[in-house]
């Protein structure tokens, strides 16, 4: 992915204006490999031993732990569209001005995802006996866990963490030493800002081209279908974009005001009754893109 004209990142105003958040939501996953029943298949199909193994589901159809899983997966969904990438360990990068919004949303998504496990953990000794029945010969009582011990399983952390400043180095190492650490981390500083945004440019790219897409009439007069889903991820990552101008570029600044200007109180209701508007609509989201910065996608 290559940048034109990428702003030039002061560490301190970034610092001031953003914080690191990390996400981790463990569930167990009830899955076991079964060595004896990988032997019997491969050993009847006359294949090798590394052909292939044999995961057994010890909670099959169990409805409870399902929710949990899929919960859990929206939940990352969710975190990851309010955020923005900063490094390989899993740490994202929240703007100040969005902490409330965030916070409150993923508290209240931390209390379900522990009604929902305790939903699964009243249930557990129940469903454990019926694995008897949906396993037959696979079921083994030694391969569950105990109804204390299975609560571990579970885990729900936020955590906020400041971003360290490029001149913040509190290590007692030789001058020159310090001086390349401190060139390096501002290296690696101007990387991980352009990530960052590069990441909600083209996740903004994204939805606006499928807004357009959806906002197009053919020739024969056919309209596309429109959907509240992309209308709210536009106008999501356009007040992120606002958020995220962490070096008030004042070009970004003009990009973002006038699209906010375009898509406020935009409802698929007003697009699917008024052709007029569809169509305006359709060319202020198109110059839009024409806006954004070059990225080679």
């Amino acid at each position: 992915m290559t940048y034109m004209d990428t702003p030039t990142v002061s560490a301190p105003t970034i610092s001031s204006s953003a914080m690191l958040v990390e996400l981790s939501i463990s569930t167990w996953t009830a899955r076991k490999r079964d060595r004896a029943t990988t032997t019997g298949v491969l050993s009847a199909s006359g294949a090798s031993k590394t052909a292939g193994a044999f995961n057994k589901n010890l909670m099959a159809d169990c409805g409870e732990l399902v929710a949990i899983q899929k919960f859990a997966s929206n939940t990352r969904t969710m975190h990851y569209n309010m955020t923005l990438p900063w490094s390989d360990s899993g740490l994202r990068l929240l703007p100040t001005a969005k902490y409330f919004d965030y916070h409150k949303q993923m508290s209240g998504f931390q209390a379900e995802f522990d009604r929902l496990v305790q939903l699964f953990l009243d249930a557990y000794d129940f469903e454990v006996a019926q694995m008897h029945l949906r396993l037959g010969s696979l079921f083994h009582q030694d391969e569950y866990p105990t109804g204390d011990s299975i609560r571990h399983k579970f885990a729900f952390r936020m955590s906020y963490i400041p971003v360290p400043d490029t001149g913040d180095w509190r290590v007692e190492i030789e001058n020159d030493a310090q001086d390349e650490l401190k060139e390096q981390y501002a290296s690696y500083y101007q990387r991980q800002m352009e990530s960052a945004m590069g990441d909600l440019w083209k996740r903004l790219h994204d939805n606006l081209q499928r807004f357009v897409k959806q906002l197009d009439v053919d020739e024969d007069g056919k309209k596309g279908k429109v959907f509240d889903s992309t209308i709210e991820n536009v106008q999501h990552l356009t007040d992120m974009l606002e958020h995220c101008n962490f070096t008030d570029d004042p070009m970004l600044q003009l990009a973002q005001r006038k699209l906010a200007s375009s898509l406020a109180g935009v409802t698929r209701g007003d697009i699917v009754g008024n052709e007029g508007y569809r169509a305006d609509l359709k060319q202020d989201m198109e110059n839009a893109i024409k806006a954004l910065p070059t990225l080679d996608f």
